[in-house]
């Protein structure tokens, strides 16, 4: 861990997505960050002005040139300039990314980090934390969220060609590269292993849940009476609408679905007109869909729901992926209704928080339905959940990371240069 008592580790965090933003990047990031400044680190976050996943700058902020700085539970943030653009169209995503990823590297020039984070995805903020590593003469850590460029193909949004390959090579590239890899799956990690990345050089910390604001509660009525919801056995997905997420394929199960059942559908992205024209296609009256809340208010609405829905489409990359609402869900007491294959349903399977169907399959989906509502099977998953969300305690896993920084601090001293020591560039100041 960091040993010069005398000085405060100073970390750089590049992410695309942080709050007000309320996806699972922008979660993960802000929690741990949080959690770094509690126990005494210093931390400058560089992000986007927020827009995620809509394209739409939230009230109150501005998209300027100009570097706007706030700071968020002791935590220094940075936001710059990005050209903006909603979660759909490739060439205007890559648009989006690139410009933030320069924007962030021009504003980390005037940091002066002990070591540097940057997270995927999406995958060029890696480049400019790479770019500020050299710069900087500092170490610097990949944070891996997404196998990128292979979730892409897996959701159809690029071909395997020499583009891919490419960008594979990149990929590769970063990874060697990076002083450390920190993937959220062990899955990751044994992916990159078999493509040749040293084992001792990845630290595997997964998502989780910050349980002092995730925890057990009634149902809000007055929430469910607004929605029309009372009295019924609600099924709820709240997240992206992306097109990793196989909701047409929940919209297309629910016309066979007991009149019992409701889907509620929270939030908002590039697969969400196309999913509500379906729901309204086939006249179904059993879905209703709700426009993002704030992260504040998603509370209210996992508590006023029975059944957590966590669905992705049926692919071997998503095999290696656990996503964060099964936390958030286990915290809440709400049994999980998964259909991904892999990890995410080992885990689940391994405490009893829920049940597993397989994906984009209607039969199974619609009797793990009826299970899983099973009066007499809710004390177990009850008990489950508890386990589960015990296990993946968002305080432990951030203090498990800032382990991890802080050796890579330690080890690494660029230019025979003790990290933490001064920093030469003409154009670094102490603070942003």
């Amino acid at each position: 861990m960091w040993p010069h008592e005398l000085d405060t580790l100073h970390i750089l965090f590049l992410t695309d997505n942080f709050p007000p933003e309320v996806n699972a990047p922008a979660s993960r990031t802000f929690e741990h960050c949080r959690e770094w400044v509690r126990n005494g680190a210093r931390v400058t976050v560089i992000t986007g002005n927020p827009n995620f996943p809509e394209g739409k700058l939230m009230a109150g902020h501005r998209n300027r040139l100009l570097p706007q700085h706030e700071t968020i539970d002791g935590i220094e943030v940075v936001r710059v300039w990005s050209y903006i653009s909603a979660n759909e169209g490739f060439a205007r995503r890559i648009a989006d990314y690139v410009s933030f990823a320069v924007m962030a590297f021009i504003a980390g020039l005037r940091v002066k980090p002990d070591v540097i984070v940057a997270t995927s995805p999406q995958f060029f903020t890696s480049w400019a934390g790479c770019a500020l590593s050299k710069v900087k003469r500092r170490p610097w850590i990949f944070e891996l969220r997404d196998l990128w460029p292979e979730s892409i193909v897996a959701v159809g949004a690029m071909k395997p060609g020499r583009l891919l390959r490419f960008l594979e090579r990149i990929e590769l590239g970063l990874y060697r590269d990076a002083d450390r890899v920190v993937p959220v799956t062990d899955a990751f990690k044994r992916n990159l292993v078999a493509r040749g990345i040293a084992a001792d050089k990845i630290d595997v910390v997964t998502n989780g849940v910050a349980m002092e604001q995730f925890s057990a509660r009634p149902k809000d009525e007055a929430l469910l009476a607004r929605l029309g919801l009372t009295g019924k056995t609600v099924v709820a997905y709240i997240g992206t609408h992306g097109a990793a997420h196989a909701l047409d394929f929940i919209i297309d199960s629910a016309s066979d679905a007991d009149p019992r059942f409701h889907f509620m559908f929270v939030g908002a992205g590039a697969e969400k007109a196309r999913v509500v024209a379906r729901a309204a296609a086939l006249g179904l009256g059993n879905c209703s869909f709700v426009d993002p809340v704030p992260k504040a208010e998603v509370v209210a609405y996992i508590a006023s729901c029975d059944v957590m829905l966590v669905p992705l489409k049926r692919s071997d990359t998503f095999k290696t992926v656990i996503p964060s609402k099964i936390f958030e869900a286990a915290a809440m007491r709400r049994p999980i209704l998964l259909g991904v294959e892999g990890q995410a349903q080992e885990i689940v399977e391994q405490f009893g928080a829920g049940l597993w169907f397989k994906p984009e399959d209607r039969a199974s989906f619609l009797a793990t339905l009826d299970a899983i509502t099973a009066p007499a099977a809710q004390p177990a998953f009850i008990a489950g959940c508890n386990a589960l969300a015990a296990a993946y305690d968002r305080r432990r896993l951030a203090a498990r990371m800032l382990d991890v920084i802080g050796e890579v601090a330690e080890r690494t001293t660029p230019s025979g240069d003790l990290a933490g020591g001064p920093d030469n560039s003409a154009d670094a100041i102490d603070r942003v």
